[in-house]
């Protein structure tokens, strides 16, 4: 496991998002096990009503919580989704929104993180709960 900040967010940009976390515009701000925050424009991402895609705020949600699942297990594991779910509280409308996630348990086998999504004005628009399974994975390197 990297445990220093900044070695944990040239990490993750050196690793890089993937193709989709690219398109939609996710950039990491802060990442390490404890907390982790990124932001995504509202600006390519909306539905047809102009409003952010609930699928948006998933795919910012699943990006963080992945990464942090598997900074946590460290070289030769791979933290995998196996269940996650959204709520949404309210829509934006411009400007970018920002993801924090914490930790909501941290195992051998497991992880469960929280995403909380807000608007520009601090306002909270969606909530993501994402489970990550920890395998073993010979000659993975996190």
């Amino acid at each position: 496991m990297i445990d220093q900040t900044a070695d944990a967010l040239d990490w993750v940009k050196e690793r890089g998002l993937g193709a989709l976390a690219d398109k939609m515009g996710i950039e990491f701000i802060e990442f390490s096990v404890e907390r982790s925050v990124a932001t995504m424009p509202v600006e390519g991402n909306t539905q047809p009503a102009m409003l952010m895609h609930g699928g948006a705020y998933v795919v910012l949600g699943e990006s963080l919580g992945s990464m942090a699942a598997n900074l946590y297990a460290g070289a030769g594991k791979l933290a995998v989704g196996i269940e996650i779910n959204a709520t949404h509280t309210r829509s934006a409308t411009s400007g970018q929104v920002t993801a924090v996630c914490t930790p909501i348990h941290l195992g051998r086998t497991l992880t469960t993180h929280e995403i909380a999504v807000s608007d520009d004005s601090g306002r909270r628009c969606s909530t993501i709960r994402i489970t990550n399974l920890i395998k073993d994975v010979s000659g993975y390197s996190a």
